[in-house]
């Protein structure tokens, strides 16, 4: 699942549902802790949230440009 952006409540409630005790809200609007089996890892909007065949979750982060 993909987190989406900050004013999203209607997808945010369904992540949260999702997560469950895995995640946690951080705050930052739109950032979210999720329990991943390296530790707890920060996902941005945008970012993917996968669930694995092992029951864990894994956050693969998307490309960020940096402001010079």
């Amino acid at each position: 699942m993909r987190v989406p952006p900050a004013h999203d409540s209607r997808s945010w409630g369904k992540l949260w549902q999702w997560l469950g005790e895995d995640g946690q809200a951080l705050d930052e609007p739109g950032t979210v802790r999720v329990a991943t089996p390296d530790g707890w890892t920060v996902a941005l909007p945008g970012d993917w949230i996968v669930l694995s065949v092992s029951g864990r979750f894994h956050v693969a982060h998307t490309r960020r440009t940096l402001d010079a």
